[in-house]
């Protein structure tokens, strides 16, 4: 079952890369189009903690709003 679940990240994480190659989105649009590319909002999260980890990413806050873009 881990591995599976692993394999999903991973798989969401490279469909929110492509996604963030076109520019900067919030939590909810990332939410919105992972799902409708199959994936839950958790698997959603553990995507973007992936990209993170790996230095793919930058996560910013402003007021109440949280951002995710694409490092350079």
């Amino acid at each position: 079952m881990a591995e599976y679940v692993n394999l999903k990240v991973g798989e969401a994480a490279g469909v929110l890369y492509r996604r963030l190659e076109e520019g900067e989105c919030s939590l909810n649009q990332i939410k919105t189009h992972l799902s409708t590319n199959g994936f839950d909002s958790q698997i959603a999260l553990m995507a973007i903690g992936w990209l993170s980890r790996e230095d793919k990413i930058s996560v910013n806050r402003e007021a109440n709003r949280w951002s995710v873009q694409l490092n350079e």
